[in-house]
């Protein structure tokens, strides 16, 4: 009786939906045919999610919604912001949908639950429509696994170009004196979730590279004095592993995604360390923010980065990473690489990405 209550409140006018909506316990659920479902959390797949949203919105009003409770949905689009939303949701979910779920990251070698995830995961592909890849590994290593091509997209994450944008000498010498760095110390910024939980975060998320982070740091810290710059939540392993090296911090929690683009601009490096991404995002931003930046071989790493032109692209090692690190920073004249990172960032500017989504994934299946 509420699945049949539900559609009728779907298909009924403002007045009509409401009552129907009380006498089944429901809340109206915005008209928009695509919803995009978010984590509650002001992190990276809801800033994925809302961009989408905007993006597309803008191109054809009224196309996509957010919501953070699917359970209120039928006959829509209904696309899950990872792979791992997708399964907690699935098995509730109505049958008048169709499904789409982006596959941020994961491989059975990351350990025995991720080996058990993508085993549910693929054994739920019939249910899906769409299958958003982020990255060209995560592309290849879908196919590899029997996804049907016909199912799978490739759409990078995306950044706000016009938010994240190159300054002048004059505004990084503010941010630099803003966020404290001392003189002569070369700033180097790490903005992500790296710890288990949502607490202090004292256990490392290993699969984002936290040891490899501190070790690299020392690394480089031993050749000229280093200044860290940290944002994010559950740093606490980080800045334990910065101060038994006796490295100078300063952790920024911000409660405005605005604020990043300060914290970039204080930066004379970026160092990416993760073992396993799907982007991340951070790896757009420093190179639309003009900010150098080393990464790791995952995610999106190699699809933006061409190592020495716009960036720095090294192995999953600590002893790689301080050297692609020192490398960079050696070079007397950093523009042209600067300039060259901001151009090949802008295939993921969010106005594209949005337009990919729209027809690519969601035109298709309206």
């Amino acid at each position: 009786m509420l699945r049949t209550l539900a559609r009728e409140t779907l298909r009924a006018g403002t007045a009509t939906c409401f009552s129907l909506g009380h006498r089944a316990g429901l809340v109206a659920v915005d008209p928009a045919p695509v919803q995009f479902v978010i984590e509650p959390q002001d992190w990276a797949i809801r800033r994925v999610g809302e961009s989408v949203r905007d993006g597309a919105n803008a191109a054809r009003p009224g196309t996509v919604a957010t919501t953070t409770e699917p359970l209120r949905i039928f006959d829509r689009i209904v696309h899950f912001g990872s792979q791992y939303m997708w399964l907690a949701w699935r098995r509730h979910m109505a049958r008048s949908n169709r499904y789409v779920t982006s596959f941020l990251h994961g491989k059975p070698e990351d350990g025995p639950d991720v080996a058990r995830h993508i085993k549910e995961f693929l054994a739920s592909v019939p249910d899906l429509a769409r299958i958003v890849a982020s990255n060209g590994i995560v592309e290849q290593r879908l196919r590899a696994w029997g996804v049907p091509t016909e199912k799978l997209v490739r759409i990078p994450l995306g950044v706000d170009t016009r938010l994240f944008v190159p300054v002048d000498p004059a505004a990084r010498a503010a941010a630099r004196l803003r966020f404290g760095v001392p003189e002569g110390h070369v700033c180097i910024g790490s903005f992500q979730k790296d710890g288990v939980g949502w607490g202090d975060g004292m256990e490392p998320k290993l699969i984002k590279g936290p040891d490899l982070f501190v070790e690299a740091i020392a690394q480089i810290h031993r050749q000229q004095p280093v200044f860290v710059l940290l944002t994010g939540p559950a740093r606490g392993y980080v800045k334990q592993g910065l101060e038994r090296h006796g490295v100078p911090y300063r952790h920024e929690y911000l409660d405005d995604y605005h604020g990043l683009t300060a914290c970039y601009h204080a930066l004379d490096l970026y160092l990416m360390t993760s073992r396993e991404e799907g982007g991340p995002l951070a790896i757009m931003e420093s190179m639309a923010s003009g900010t150098p930046v080393v990464s790791t071989r995952v995610g999106m790493g190699p699809d933006l980065i061409v190592d020495g032109v716009t960036g720095g692209l090294v192995d999953i090692d600590a002893d790689a990473l301080a050297a692609g690190a020192l490398t960079l920073l050696a070079r007397g004249d950093l523009e042209p690489l600067v300039a060259a990172a901001r151009e090949a960032v802008m295939v993921a500017d969010w106005r594209r990405i949005a337009e990919q989504h729209l027809e690519l994934v969601y035109r298709p299946l309206l």
